[in-house]
Order: C-alpha cells, then sequence, then structure tokens
C-alpha cells in the first residue's frame, strides 16, 4: 500500500514539473508578502506554505481578479518556465499606490494570455492554469451536483476549462471522487491523445478518457453510420426494438416440446411451456439469470413427464405378469400416490441435463445470450429483425419501425461495430445481465485456490512450529503472501467494468451524442453530475442534440444548469467573420463567439484543382514554421486526397497530431485546433450531410492564425467575403 501510494505520488509530481509555478498575487494588506500559485500545493521543511494549489481558496483572486474588482490585491505577476527557468514576467497592476518602489520599477510584461495564444500548435492541448479568464473560472468552480451545460462557440476554451474543472473537482472533493473516478467522453482517438496531458500536468492522473466507441468493454467502434442508419440508431425506438429482441428469444415452442433421451421420448405441453415461460418473464430478472429459473422449471417439468411414463410403463408390466393391482392391496395407504420422491426429481433434472440434446432443445427456448450476440444476429437477420419489430409493436408506448427502417437497419453477418451499435450492445446488456452460472463457478474457483493456499499455509506453520505458537493463523499467512498482481488505479478498474459508476463525468462534443448515447453514458453516472461541454452550432451528427433541454431534462430532476462562453480566443477576427456568415447561412439563431484578436495574414480562397494541392499545402507548412496545419476535407474525397498528400497523417489515431499536416475530415476535425487550416472543397462539405453547413462552420475554425479555402467551380454562398486570390 505505502509503494503504491508513492509511486502515485511520483506520477503526480513528474505531471507537475513543466511550468510547476507560474503565478503569483500580491494583497494590498497582506503583510507577510506575496503567494505563489502552482500547480500543487508545497510546503517546505518546516511545514510553511510555499506554492498554493490554483485550485485552492487562497488562489481564487488570481483568476477573479479584474480592473473593476480586484478581490484585494495589488499586483496579479504570470511567470513563463522552461523547465525550472523563468524565462518571462506579465505583470497586471490593480493598485499602483499599493507597490513598493522596488516593486514599481520591476514591473514588466504583455498579457500573458495573448502571449499563449501566438504559440505555434504543438499537436498537445495546453493547460490554461496559468491563463484562466472570468467567465471560465466560473465554470471551473462551479458546484458539483447536477448537469453544467458549457455553451460554447469555437476557440472560447469550453474544453480545456471542462478538464481544469476536472482537476478542481477532484481537489475540493477528494473523498468522494478519488474512490470512483472521473470519466471524460470525446469525439475521437486523435482527440483523447490531444488533451491527454492536460489533467497529469495538473497533478490528477485517475482519469478514464474515452470515446462513445469504447464505452463498451468487450467491444470498440471508430466508424460512423449513415446519417439515415444513425439517426435510426439514435432514437429512443431503440429501446424498444432491443427489448422485443430479448423475449423473442424467450420462446414457447409449437406444439410443445418433444425431445427424445435416454431410449425415451418425454413432451412437455406446449401451455406448460407458455406458463413456465411467462413465470419466469415475472420474476422481474434479467434474461440470462431469469433463465435459470426457466431452466430448472422446464427440467422439472421433463422430469415428471419421464417419471410418469416409467411408472406407466411398470404398472403395464406388473399387469401383463399378472401381479394384482395396486388398488387392490389395502395395506397401501395411497394407492394413487407417484412412486418416486423430490429426491427423485433432482436427481432425474441432473440427468436430463448432463444429456446434450436437452441442452440444446432448452437452450433454443431461452438461451444464454451475451450483447454482441443478440444485436449481432438481430442486425443481420431479417427474420429475428422482422419478429423483433413485430412484437415492439404491442407495446407502441416504445416507439414502433416502420418496415423500410428496420430494413435500413440490416446489414451483412460478420460487419465491424459501428458508433451507432455501442448504444445498442449497452442497452442488450442492461436486459439480459450476467451469466450468474459463470460468476459461480469463478467464485467456486477462487475459493478452492483459497482452500489450497491456506491448506499449504498450515503446513508451513506446522514445519516451522509457529502453529504451535499461535502467532499466526493459516488464513492470515496466505493472504500476507498472496500475490494480487500488480496494483490497479481506480481508471484501470473503472474502464474494465461496464457498471462502475463515476463520481464525475464530463462529456465534450456533446452535441454530437444521440438519445441512445446519452443513455450509455448517464447508466454511468447514477449521480447525474456532469459537465456537458458544446456548441449547438457545431451539430454535426443527424442524430445529435438540438437543444440541451430536449436531451438532458430527462434526466436532470431538474438540476440542469448553464454557463455560456461568449469569447473566442482561439479564432483571429478576421477568420471568425467568415465563419459568422457561414453561421448565419445554416442556423442563423446561433451567435457566433467574439474574438479578441486580429490575425497577422487576411483569410483568402484559392480556386486550384487538385493536383495544385500537394504546392499549396508545402507553402503553408513554410509559412507556419514548427507549427501544425490541417487539410479538412469532404468525407467522400477523402481517399482521393490521400493519395495527393502521401506524407499527411490519414486518420484519428492518437499519433495523427504529431505529424505536421493532417488530412481530415471536418468530423474528424472536431475539438482541435491548427496554426493553419486548408478547405478543400467547401462545397462538397456543405452536400455531403444534411448538417454539412454545421461542418464547413466547424472546418473554418480550427485554425489560430491562418485560413486558406481551395475549390474548384463556384465559391459557396456563404463564402462570399472571401475574395479570391487569383496570383
Amino acid at each position: 500500500m505505502a509503494a503504491d501510494e508513492r509511486a502515485h505520488r511520483l506520477a503526480q509530481l513528474s505531471g507537475v514539473e513543466q511550468g510547476l509555478c507560474f503565478g503569483r498575487i500580491d494583497h494590498q494588506d497582506r503583510p507577510d508578502g506575496p503567494l505563489y500559485i502552482g500547480r500543487i500545493g508545497l510546503r517546505d521543511a518546516d511545514h510553511e506554505v510555499m506554492l498554493v494549489d490554483w485550485r485552492a481558496p487562497a488562489a481564487r483572486a488570481f483568476y477573479a481578479a479584474t480592473p473593476q474588482s480586484p478581490n484585494g490585491l495589488s499586483r496579479r505577476r504570470h511567470l513563463h518556465t522552461r523547465g525550472r527557468t523563468v524565462v518571462g514576467i506579465d505583470d497586471e497592476v490593480f493598485d499602483l499606490d499599493g507597490l513598493s518602489d522596488d516593486d514599481r520599477s520591476g514591473l514588466v510584461g504583455e498579457a500573458a494570455l495573448l502571449a499563449a495564444l501566438r504559440t505555434g500548435r504543438t499537436g498537445r492541448m495546453h493547460d490554461i492554469v496559468a491563463t484562466i479568464q472570468g467567465e471560465q473560472d466560473r465554470v471551473i468552480r462551479s458546484k458539483l451536483q447536477g448537469i453544467l451545460v458549457v455553451q460554447g462557440g469555437p476557440g472560447t476554451g469550453k474544453t480545456v476549462a471542462a478538464l481544469h474543472r476536472a482537476a478542481y473537482l477532484l481537489y475540493t472533493h477528494r473523498q468522494t471522487l478519488e474512490r470512483r473516478g472521473v470519466l471524460v467522453v470525446g469525439p475521437n482517438p486523435a482527440f483523447l491523445r490531444y488533451i491527454g496531458q492536460v489533467l497529469p500536468s495538473l497533478g490528477e492522473t485517475d482519469v478514464v478518457l474515452t470515446t462513445v466507441g469504447g464505452l463498451f468493454p468487450g467491444a470498440h467502434a471508430d466508424t460512423a453510420d449513415d446519417p439515415d442508419t444513425a439517426v435510426l440508431k439514435g432514437s429512443l425506438r431503440m429501446v424498444g426494438l432491443i427489448r422485443a429482441a430479448v423475449r423473442d428469444r424467450q420462446r414457447v415452442p409449437r406444439g410443445g416440446l418433444r425431445i427424445r433421451t435416454g431410449g425415451m421420448d418425454l413432451a412437455v405441453l406446449e401451455s406448460t411451456c407458455a406458463n413456465i415461460r411467462d413465470r419466469a418473464r415475472d420474476l422481474g430478472l434479467k434474461h440470462n439469470v431469469a433463465r435459470t429459473f426457466f431452466i430448472t422449471e422446464m427440467l422439472s417439468a421433463l422430469a415428471h413427464d419421464q417419471q410418469e411414463r416409467l411408472e406407466r410403463s411398470m404398472r403395464e408390466a406388473e399387469e401383463a405378469a399378472g401381479l394384482p393391482d395396486a388398488d387392490s392391496i389395502p395395506e397401501l395407504e395411497d394407492p394413487d400416490a407417484p412412486l418416486w420422491s423430490d429426491q427423485d426429481i433432482e436427481a432425474a433434472r441432473e440427468t436430463l441435463w448432463s444429456d446434450p440434446g436437452v441442452q440444446s432443445a432448452l437452450d433454443a427456448l431461452w438461451p444464454l445470450l451475451t450483447p454482441q450476440r443478440l444485436v449481432g444476429d438481430l442486425l443481420c437477420d431479417p427474420e429475428l429483425m422482422a419478429t423483433a419489430a413485430a412484437e415492439a409493436e404491442q407495446k407502441p408506448q416504445d416507439g414502433v419501425l416502420a418496415e423500410h427502417e428496420w430494413r435500413a437497419l440490416l446489414r451483412p453477418a460478420g460487419a465491424e461495430w459501428t458508433l451507432g451499435d455501442i448504444p445498442l450492445l449497452d442497452e442488450a446488456a442492461e436486459l439480459l445481465g450476467a451469466d450468474p452460472s459463470a460468476q459461480r463457478a469463478r467464485e467456486r474457483a477462487a475459493e478452492r485456490e483459497r482452500l489450497a493456499e491456506e491448506r499449504y499455509a498450515q503446513g508451513v506453520l506446522e514445519f516451522t512450529g509457529l502453529f504451535e505458537d499461535q502467532m499466526m493463523g493459516s488464513a492470515d499467512l496466505a493472504d500476507r503472501h498472496r500475490d494480487f498482481g500488480p496494483p490497479v488505479t481506480t481508471a484501470e478498474r473503472a474502464a474494465q467494468d461496464r457498471t462502475w459508476a463515476y463520481g464525475h463525468v464530463i462529456v465534450d462534443e456533446a452535441q454530437e451524442l444521440s438519445e441512445m448515447a446519452w443513455r450509455t453514458v448517464m447508466r454511468r453516472i447514477p449521480t447525474r453530475s456532469l459537465t456537458v461541454v458544446g456548441d449547438l452550432a457545431q451539430t454535426g451528427s443527424a442524430a445529435g442534440a438540438r437543444s440541451w433541454s430536449g436531451v438532458l431534462e430527462r434526466y436532470a430532476n431538474g438540476r440542469l444548469h448553464q454557463e455560456r462562453l461568449l469569447v473566442n480566443y482561439r479564432t483571429p477576427a478576421e477568420i471568425m467573420e467568415v465563419a459568422a456568415d457561414v453561421l448565419k447561412a445554416v442556423a442563423p439563431e446561433q451567435e457566433p463567439p467574439e474574438s479578441v484578436r486580429d490575425g497577422d495574414t487576411p483569410p483568402r480562397a484559392v480556386p486550384i484543382t487538385a493536383s495544385d494541392l500537394p504546392r499549396l499545402v508545402a507553402a503553408e507548412l513554410e509559412a507556419v514554421g514548427k507549427g501544425r496545419a490541417a487539410v479538412i476535407v469532404p468525407d467522400a474525397r477523402h481517399h482521393e486526397i490521400a493519395a495527393l498528400l502521401p506524407e499527411a497523417a490519414t486518420d484519428t489515431a492518437p499519433g495523427t497530431l504529431d505529424s505536421p499536416v493532417a488530412l481530415l475530415t471536418a468530423t474528424q476535425s472536431k475539438g482541435l485546433e491548427f496554426d493553419s487550416v486548408i478547405v478543400v472543397d467547401p462545397a462538397g462539405i456543405i452536400e455531403a450531410s444534411p448538417k454539412g453547413g454545421h461542418d464547413l462552420y466547424v472546418a473554418i475554425t480550427r485554425t489560430t492564425r491562418r485560413l486558406t479555402v481551395a475549390y474548384e467551380g463556384d465559391l459557396p454562398t456563404a463564402l462570399g467575403r472571401l475574395a479570391p486570390d487569383l496570383r
């Protein structure tokens, strides 16, 4: 335990090594000097505070102070470090008279935020702990309880604010959250890699980062369905379909069950089978758990039939032999009583279940199912799908699928899982439950192993003479030397357990989640403590959100709170004006955020052919130096453009952002940022899906410095502000 704690502390200290101390605050009325602000709190050998954790109440003024409301500060100083060397200082003065002559003479710097924005992209998101702004600070320090929606346009820092909120909550509610952990759900693996170092840099490591496609242990998906299929799979009508598919696998054989075993033909009436099936359903247990009752009762029915047939055969043999009828023997108290006992029936059940033919017949009526088997069979078998759809119609409150809709869900056997399948698998898992026999087998194996270890420990005690001294029992010695394997962190345990209940959940790019995906997320957070981060104006999925209340109100129990981030720190104003034109064309009810800075290079539109693209990309890479560039293309042209740019990273794998240039679709670029963005074929992006205009808005706003729109034919009307560069 001590070793685990020290390893955890070492990982925490290693994570905050870069930029450990980043700020200082001078109070107007603090006689004992300034406070230094850092990623974690530290004390010296005399237990005096050397560094205040940025999440501590004492550090709040560092973020909350403004010229109008300085929170008692005379100065706020930002420290820029490289390794352990201070390489720059920025001062903000709130009370010049409150500073000493030496302090006034040493004032330096420019705005820390804008300096950070000018830094080239590295393929990793930087933490903003040194440059948190007032509206972001409100998000970070919001209360733990309830669902907090952070609605913010491109570049407003909503993602990194949400991550800092996770660190703040882990600091403030350590006892509550450390045992349960925090889950962060992002849009794709590249995004998770992009944000992966933010929380470790703030001293927090017990956080699970995943996509919706990774929420179900045992299956993983990165590929999206086509828009129409995504809408169907994301609809709550799928709840009724999956429930009906489970009920369809709880069957009654027409004409009853007939089976030959042990040289004898046995039968169970159809009405008896139906009665057992209905009683099993009425238990209110999950499918795989209720199966035990169904199998036991069906075996009992077969055993009774077997015994009745044996008794009838015996009586017929007695009559044929001329033996007296049981009714004529006065010594028998009840001549009609059965000739078997409960123990006989139990023994008969065990014998019957050992027959593979009996097992096969009963499995066909109430099979042991995994979510993968249930959903996989349903999506590739027209007969199963038709039966389940018809069964769902018997409960129309769950929603009904028309024939053309359920036929659209069908696909070839063996197809890979898609993002839309993961919530279906999770729904199936809720209805099926675990295999109780497998769990009992694991428990019996563990018990056998424990007893073997204790017997060995007993032998050691007797051999050494410690047994007679009664200094230690065999169980204690076995426990002390039991190998539990390498220590498992909270995050590792949680990621492997579908039923894990997290202490807090952050969902980024949350506007993309379907109604079924939200059901999957909510099962992981029964306390409904969530930070939901997104922008309705950037919704690209046809199954995504149209309003936050529409998807979240049913889960919030009246505790739904929204914060709006209105300032764009990333995108230069000239580029944001272009994006605002696109947004006005596709979602006039949405307001774009306001940029805080002008750019150095105006955005441009370049009419080129595809063959000219490599030359354009090379020029942009030269312009951004050590920065990163992205080429954003329509889905349908991704392979074509990839052939022209063989050096570009072309997927959303975690290492994609290490490449100088990434070739992405608009969907793949969500949540990411680059020094330069080249948007290829904007008309194609618009026409690719019902949400194509929103995708174009996303593509334009991924840049921090330069934007080039490369097009053939006519430029879309929404981009009319861009004067074509004909040079």
